[in-house]
């Protein structure tokens, strides 16, 4: 089964709009989606750039999302854990939540795969990584759906003097 994951904001394989990124105000991009299996008892996302210099660059990990959520509104808070109980472990950026597409200059465009996975469980221990949450996640997806978006830096303008 696929969950169908869109974004009000970007296309499938389209550009994030600045807004999103580190050139903007770096807030997390609003996400919805359907087609969820019955048995679903939470939700989890990993954002990731494989495209990075460094190897795969993660940009967001939050789970325990309610299975009765329907969408991720923009600009989640950058907090452990929020309201409606989802947690979000600590990104590539050394930072609770969600940073942004933020690539080297001279990289191009890069691209960002949102991965949301329905689960058959919900976590009661800390997850503070993407590596800790793939791990917790062995044998309790249900399914899973993706959604690529791509952002380019512009490149810097040369000093008049």
């Amino acid at each position: 089964m696929t969950i169908q994951l869109t974004s009000p904001v970007f296309q499938a394989s389209g550009s994030i709009p600045v807004k999103y990124t580190c050139d903007g105000e770096d807030i997390s991009p609003p996400l919805q989606w359907n087609n969820l299996p019955e048995e679903t008892k939470s939700l989890a996302l990993i954002c990731e750039d494989p495209d990075a210099p460094h190897g795969n660059w993660c940009h967001w990990v939050i789970y325990n999302i309610p299975a009765t959520t329907s969408e991720l509104t923009e600009a989640v808070p950058a907090m452990e854990e929020l309201n409606n109980g989802a947690k979000q472990g600590i990104n590539d950026f050394k930072r609770v939540g969600y940073g942004g597409p933020c690539p080297p200059q001279e990289h191009g465009a890069h691209r960002y795969f949102f991965k949301l996975f329905a689960l058959d469980t919900k976590f009661d221990q800390a997850i503070n990584s993407r590596e800790e949450l793939r791990s917790a996640m062995t044998g309790h997806i249900l399914a899973e759906g993706e959604l690529i978006g791509t952002y380019q830096r512009a490149a810097k303008r040369a000093e008049t003097a």
